[in-house]
């Protein structure tokens, strides 16, 4: 399986992504660069967190009209993963590969720590590895993490089981609304999250809960892969 971190001017969770990849799967990993036009070697793709291009206008905002954008809604389009993280789910909303908005945390500070999720959908290619309600701890770092969708949204984020993670325990941290922290297309095979599964896959930082979204992806893969070769 091979697996493309982004990187835009301005991301700084490229190199955890990376490394998250290479050593919770051990899979070949490339940092792709916001130029490229090409992801059609790639079978996973990643849209970090960060600030990419400063956050001007909006966080996101720019980032959506990078050439790479088009290839990622060309992957996609075509079953590929595509995983968006923090800045990266900013960007996947940005570009209409996800509903709703990320807007500025009610208490309108950044907020850097510890947050226990709640898995509500486990049969994602993200989350297979997980149990529904299991409870997860994987750290936030984010000024505009509010989650925010109108009400029609939300009825069909609830209608198609798109509500993949929740903040758990009345930890909500930035005001999203129903407590969201990840929601997937339609199709499940896009993800965007704003807690960092990348910084929880060791105990020495604190949570080695994040390995399983990883495992999960080469779980889904080589069930495609073996279901395509078989075929």
């Amino acid at each position: 399986m091979k697996f493309a971190v982004l990187v835009f001017p301005g991301s700084n969770c490229d190199i955890d992504c990376y490394k998250a990849v290479e050593s919770t799967i051990g899979q070949s990993v490339d940092y792709v660069w916001h130029t490229a036009t090409d992801l059609s070697a790639y079978d996973a793709i990643i849209v970090p967190g960060g600030f990419s291009y400063g956050d001007y206008l909006r966080c996101g905002a720019i980032a959506q009209f990078a050439n790479v954008m088009n290839e990622v809604k060309k992957a996609a389009e075509q079953g590929k993963y595509v995983l968006g993280i923090c800045n990266g789910f900013q960007i996947l909303t940005e570009a209409g590969l996800l509903p709703g908005a990320l807007i500025r945390n009610n208490g309108l500070k950044f907020r850097c720590h510890s947050t226990n999720l709640e898995v509500v959908n486990a049969a994602t290619p993200f989350t297979n590895q997980y149990a529904e309600g299991d409870i997860i701890d994987i750290p936030i770092a984010h000024g505009e993490g509010n989650y925010y969708c109108d009400d029609e949204t939300l009825a069909e984020l609830k209608a198609n089981n798109q509500i993949v993670f929740r903040y758990a325990c009345d930890t909500n941290p930035n005001g999203s609304v129903e407590n969201i922290a990840g929601i997937s297309n339609k199709a499940g095979n896009v993800v965007g999250m704003m807690p960092h599964p990348e910084r929880a896959v060791n105990q020495l930082l604190g949570s080695e809960d994040g390995k399983g979204m990883f495992t999960s992806i080469l779980n889904a893969w080589r069930e495609q892969h073996g279901a395509a070769v078989n075929g």
